[in-house]
């Protein structure tokens, strides 16, 4: 379901047409959480002697690993050490544990029906987000990705999402940036587009609530019905 700050029933609505939706990766379209928790349970246990609780590593799930590394680490020199761990690892284990969220190639195919440009913004590396994306069937069904090493300052900072609409030719305006992290809400907003909260990812929903989004969606299907013409949710959406 869709909330919106009037008129949460929002089925009876009819929606109009994003110039541009733009979606993080991890977590909003594709399922990946389980790997990632898996290579950080691998890697900080190897350097560690034990994993680190699985709640410190959601935590900082939306912004790119090397960072995520350094916040773990005891130095430089361990945090390359466990990045080069996890990245030995994940490709072992990648392809048999990702899979796209229910609904990921239907909804990406209205949208392209609708003239929609779609943006796939992630702290992935190229190599690696393309290869999520084949797995998940959804390489082909998206006109751009922009990723971590294509620009100097990564979500939450907004230059990905920026660059997304320089290369696409959209204004923010008429663009909605759904993602399942704050740092999604965060980079959306800093650029200028609306924004759009996914439930279905890890993050508790107070902790999404609390960056503002425009919209709060239940489901992926939910981003068909989201409407530029109407904007947030009311309070008592989620009680």
């Amino acid at each position: 379901m869709v909330y919106y700050p009037e008129d949460p029933l929002t089925k009876s609505k009819s929606p109009g047409t994003w110039s541009g939706v733009f979606f993080d990766l991890d977590g909003t379209l594709a399922d990946t959480v389980e790997l990632i928790l898996k290579c950080f349970r691998f890697a900080t246990k190897k350097h560690f002697g034990q994993p680190l609780p699985d709640a410190d590593v959601v935590a900082t799930l939306g912004i790119p690993l090397p960072v995520q590394m350094r916040g773990f680490a005891r130095n430089e020199e361990e945090a390359e050490l466990m990045r080069q761990t996890y990245i030995a690892y994940q490709d072992i284990v990648h392809d048999q544990m990702v899979r796209s969220f229910p609904g990921a190639s239907s909804v990406l195919g209205a949208l392209r029906r609708r003239g929609t440009k779609i943006a796939v913004v992630t702290s992935k590396r190229t190599g690696i987000a393309k290869r999520t994306l084949e797995c998940c069937g959804l390489w082909k069904a998206v006109d751009l990705v922009v990723c971590a090493n294509q620009v100097q300052r990564p979500k939450p900072h907004p230059e990905s999402v920026n660059l997304a609409l320089s290369k696409l030719g959209l204004e923010p305006d008429g663009v909605v940036f759904v993602g399942d992290s704050p740092f999604d809400i965060q980079a959306g907003k800093g650029a200028g587009t609306r924004t759009a909260a996914a439930l279905w990812g890890p993050f508790n929903p107070e902790e999404l609530l609390a960056e503002g989004p425009d919209f709060v969606l239940d489901t992926l299907r939910d981003v068909l019905e989201i409407n530029p013409e109407e904007l947030g949710w009311p309070d008592d959406a989620l009680s």
